[in-house]
């Protein structure tokens, strides 16, 4: 089975727009897009359905986004409270001088097994060095998150071991999108604008809370240690 089932829906454009056209379009159908919020629906007039045999063209190269290209926020990551596993409040602030390695994660995702193993390697190997990963669940993409908060937590931490936080299930597209996911997608925008494409898209945060870099979901975490690694040694 490939890493993303092929009934996944993504969006590609309708229109190929660098094509002339001599006549009008008829009027495009609005289609329900897989980035809506779990509490509502939200529609693009402009977007159809594709299978995920696309998804590695899709993203393309690893690492593809830049925040140079944004304009700087005043805000930094310590400014949101959240809410953990437990519904507990907690302030951002708690990590001022760490890495922080921010990622929407859920449990029934072909890059599942992967991206748990992995940020769990990295969070043994650099705790002590600084390195904070956040993971906050969603069940904005293919439903691949259904489960209540204690499923979440006994599914990451029994069977991966985790022990790096994990947060309350969000919205991370939509209009209820979290507040923290507003920020990182305010400094960082991707391929499709700011819109968080699907499972295990990753935000790299400096030690004075900038977002530095944005990695589309096919890049592990294996592959951002080397930036990892950069940060916690400046």
């Amino acid at each position: 089975m490939s890493s993303m089932a092929s009934s996944t829906a993504f969006f590609t454009p309708l229109h190929d727009f660098t094509q002339a056209r001599t006549t009008p379009s008829p009027p495009l159908p609005f289609i329900k897009s897989s980035f809506a919020s779990s509490k509502s629906t939200f529609f693009h007039p402009a977007l159809s359905l594709q299978t995920s045999s696309n998804f590695p063209r899709l993203f393309g190269k690893p690492k593809f986004f830049s925040v140079h290209a944004r304009a700087a926020t005043e805000k930094t990551i310590y400014d949101f409270t959240v809410k953990d596993i437990d519904r507990k409040d907690v302030s951002l602030s708690k990590f001022k001088g760490k890495v922080l390695l921010i990622v929407n994660v859920a449990s029934r995702c072909g890059l599942t097994s992967s991206n748990y193993s992995e940020l769990s390697r990295l969070y043994e190997k650099y705790k002590n060095q600084g390195l904070e990963i956040l993971a906050f669940p969603c069940n904005q993409f293919g439903m691949q998150e259904p489960g209540s908060n204690e499923d979440i937590k006994q599914f990451a931490y029994t069977r991966y071991k985790a022990e790096f936080p994990i947060f309350d299930k969000v919205d991370v597209n939509g209009p209820f999108t979290t507040p923290v996911y507003q920020f990182l997608k305010s400094s960082a925008g991707g391929f499709l604008g700011d819109l968080i494409k699907w499972n295990f898209e990753k935000f790299l945060v400096d030690k004075n809370g900038k977002v530095i870099e944005r990695y589309p979901p096919t890049t592990s975490p294996f592959q951002i240690e080397k930036d990892i690694q950069k940060l916690l040694a400046a």
